[in-house]
């Protein structure tokens, strides 16, 4: 099983990093929100391009973010500790990072788990267990990258998971019958105009 710690000491680091012409246009982009001098504060969108680009964060790339930025290095290892969005350690493909609070597992989150569990691979899934996700009336919830894929159980979990492995994009959000937060199977009050 891959699972995500946050705990680095043991990955292999790589010796450098640099953004590339696209993701650096980027980096500038998010620059020119702050006033001069306070570039600083566009730390947690650079960490998160630099993620992007490389797919975890090695220290190279927080020490390019602390060079471009002109911050101490040491700032920038905080942030990136400090958020359980940047991944300090390769992951694979897919992230499965899978809700574990109490609306969740009263849902059957337990069976979810194990199931992105069994599909970890540390190249195509890595799972990581998290807290809330917010979407708390859909659960159980498994964030998949960027995309929320809800109202789970182990088998829809599995189709979903079984959808990424052939190359497809699963719709994220409800995996039954309701659109949003809606009730399952539609409207039951205040049908009419």
């Amino acid at each position: 099983m891959a699972m995500i710690t946050a705990d680095p000491k043991d990955v292999p680091q790589v010796a450098h990093f640099s953004f590339t012409p696209e993701y650096m246009a980027k980096v500038e982009e998010q620059i020119a929100h702050y006033p001069p001098g306070r570039q600083a504060s566009a730390v947690i969108a650079v960490l998160d391009l630099a993620q992007r680009q490389h797919g975890w964060l090695p220290r190279a790339a927080m020490n390019e973010v602390a060079r471009i930025l002109d911050m101490a290095p040491i700032r920038v290892y905080e942030v990136a500790t400090f958020y359980t969005m940047f991944q300090l350690r390769p992951k694979g493909k897919y992230l499965l990072q899978v809700c574990t609070t109490t609306p969740c597992w009263l849902r059957g989150s337990e069976a979810v788990m194990k199931a992105c569990e069994h599909a970890a691979d540390g190249e195509t899934f890595s799972v990581q267990e998290v807290e809330c996700l917010g979407a708390c009336v859909n659960a159980p919830v498994v964030q998949i990258n960027d995309d929320f894929y809800e109202d789970l159980d182990e088998a829809s979990i599995k189709k979903v998971l079984d959808a990424f492995r052939r190359g497809e994009t699963p719709k994220p959000g409800p995996q039954v019958d309701r659109q949003t937060s809606a009730p399952e199977g539609g409207l039951t009050t205040l049908k009419g105009e």
